[in-house]
């Protein structure tokens, strides 16, 4: 058997963070197992479904690395792979169900409907359809709706108990009873989501069905249709919920909640994907980072867990840093290239130079744009006014440090260097250490003052080398 899997995004706005992670262990699960990835797009809501949020989730999927191997823009044999292009094969399957009298039409209207929902919730009963249109003949069904009466398609639901093994859940189980006659075609000949889902998945083929616990409410009807046409049901994994920190359902209180956002914000879609991926399932080797591309054989269903996930920014912020310290270093300069201001004097730098200060801030930061206030300390010339470096600055060892250090930057100036070596700042801590007899806290913290201006940052060997001399002058006359 060939596993074949599919994501069913519905385009009515930008792709939720919720369904990139389904998504992903659609796409993961179908590379473990050799099989297929889908994507069918369920644009039957009309008046919400847009062409531009088709193709900005299909976008975003492809930034992520998702890529389907059927769908609306590849093609496949089991297309069409948009909804609103299947009303044919909808219509076919929803009349086959009616002459095996598991459907039927009903011809009550949305107040007789009302009502009797009303009477049923005053009465405390179970706000089932009552079954009125159930037993209508053929000849009034095509009696009436040959005189123009509207009519949806409602499915008999059987007065039994269904059970399915859910790959996270378990056995589920769900009594007699719970639903009554559910309508599966409209009036106007709009398949309705169970229904549809149902025949999608039987047309195309789908092996196994991965997809929020949210949707295991949904599985009950489903298995009923799948029952009624003799098809065998897919295999199902209902993965955890997202929520917040707070417990709640994610939404956009808890933060950013559409992948757009997170690309417009740099994120890095390996460590997005790599954040996702631990929300509902856990490495078998206990790893936080990794690729999901890598993952290959490893990703299995058993590695789900039940329990809600929260949803933690500082946690996938740290993972970005972590991917983002692992890209190789060119690549790391031609992304925070993009976002340096064009004036900013760290365009114009040699590009070995440019190469040693990705070295040294690639450490400290999680984002590309964090880079732009680490380049600060090379170039700055404004004094802080933390108490620290104001106590630094007033030692009585520290002018001497200054005095000493504005010979030397003078010295270098002159001889035409336009940075210091590490060298030279080795010879500079020697010479306060040795000749000036300064030595812990106020060398070091009475340098950086003179240096830099900051009372913290990171280690001056490493920094002033790369801090044009010009800056340097300045700051020791300040």
């Amino acid at each position: 058997m060939t596993v074949r899997v599919r994501f069913a995004p519905s385009p009515t706005g930008y792709l939720h963070i919720g369904g990139a992670r389904t998504a992903m262990y659609n796409y993961l699960y179908a590379k473990a197992m050799g099989g297929k990835y889908i994507l069918r797009i369920e644009d039957t809501d009309t008046e919400r479904s847009e062409r531009k949020y088709e193709a900005a989730q299909i976008e975003d999927l492809k930034w992520l690395g998702i890529n389907h191997d059927e769908g609306p823009d590849v093609g496949g044999e089991y297309g069409p792979y948009r909804q609103s292009e299947r009303g044919h094969i909808y219509k076919a399957w929803a009349e086959k169900l009616i002459d095996t009298g598991h459907a039927y039409h009903c011809f009550c209207s949305e107040e007789e409907l009302t009502a009797k929902k009303e009477l049923a919730t005053a009465e405390k009963r179970a706000p089932h359809y009552d079954g009125k249109c159930r037993n209508l003949t053929e000849e009034e069904v095509t009696s009436r709706l040959a005189a123009g009466e509207e009519a949806v398609i409602r499915f008999k639901a059987p007065r039994k108990a269904y059970v399915f093994t859910d790959h996270v859940r378990g056995r589920v189980v769900f009594p007699e009873g719970m639903v009554g006659d559910f309508v599966i075609m409209r009036a106007n000949g709009i398949p309705v989501y169970n229904y549809a889902v149902v025949v999608d998945d039987a047309s195309m083929k789908i092996t196994h069905v991965i997809r929020a616990e949210e949707h295991l409410p949904n599985t009950l009807r489903q298995l009923m249709i799948y029952e009624a046409f003799g098809e065998t049901p897919p295999e199902f994994a209902h993965g955890s919920l997202l929520i917040g920190e707070d417990r709640q359902k994610l939404s956009k209180r808890h933060g950013a909640t559409s992948v757009n956002l997170y690309k417009e914000m740099n994120y890095i879609p390996a460590a997005l994907l790599n954040y996702l991926c631990l929300l509902g399932w856990s490495h078998p080797e206990e790893k936080d980072v990794f690729d999901i591309h890598t993952l290959g054989t490893i990703f299995n269903l058993e590695r789900f867990t039940k329990a809600a996930a929260i949803y933690d920014i500082k946690k996938l912020d740290f993972i970005n840093g972590q991917h983002l310290r692992h890209l190789p270093l060119e690549t790391i300069l031609i992304e925070v290239g993009k976002i340096i201001p064009v004036e900013h004097p760290f365009h114009k730098m040699e590009h070995d130079w440019k190469l040693r200060t990705v070295t040294i801030f690639k450490d400290q930061i999680n984002f590309f744009q964090d880079f732009t206030t680490h380049l600060d300390i090379l170039f700055t010339t404004e004094v802080s006014d933390s108490a620290e470096y104001l106590e630094a600055r007033n030692w009585e060892t520290t002018p001497k440090i200054r005095e000493y250090l504005e010979s030397e930057i003078n010295i270098a100036k002159v001889a035409g260097k336009k940075f210091v070596t590490a060298d030279d700042y080795n010879i500079w801590s020697d010479h306060v250490k040795g000749e000036l007899k300064i030595k812990g806290k106020q060398l070091f913290m009475g340098m950086r003052s003179v240096l830099t201006h900051q009372a913290h940052g990171p280690e001056l060997k490493f920094i002033i080398p790369l801090t044009p001399i010009e800056i340097l002058e300045k700051r020791i006359h300040l």
